[in-house]
């Protein structure tokens, strides 16, 4: 995963080792971190944060369960 500066148009592209995916990501700085939202990123292929307005998009294979 790849994390760039506080940017309202940002798009991270994540695989399954992120999953259970969550904003902001422990590699946030902490000027930047706003409260905790779990994202189900692998479900639909892609979540945005309702805090920061940053777009994940699930790049990994399809998770086996639930």
């Amino acid at each position: 995963m790849s994390l760039q500066t506080a940017d309202p148009q940002r798009r991270v592209e994540v695989t399954e080792k992120d999953l259970p995916l969550h904003c902001p990501t422990p590699a946030a700085p902490l000027w930047a971190r706003h409260p905790r939202v779990f994202l189900d990123v692998a479900k639909a292929g892609e979540a945005l944060c309702p805090y920061c307005s940053t777009t994940y998009v699930y790049k990994g294979v399809a998770p086996k369960g639930h």
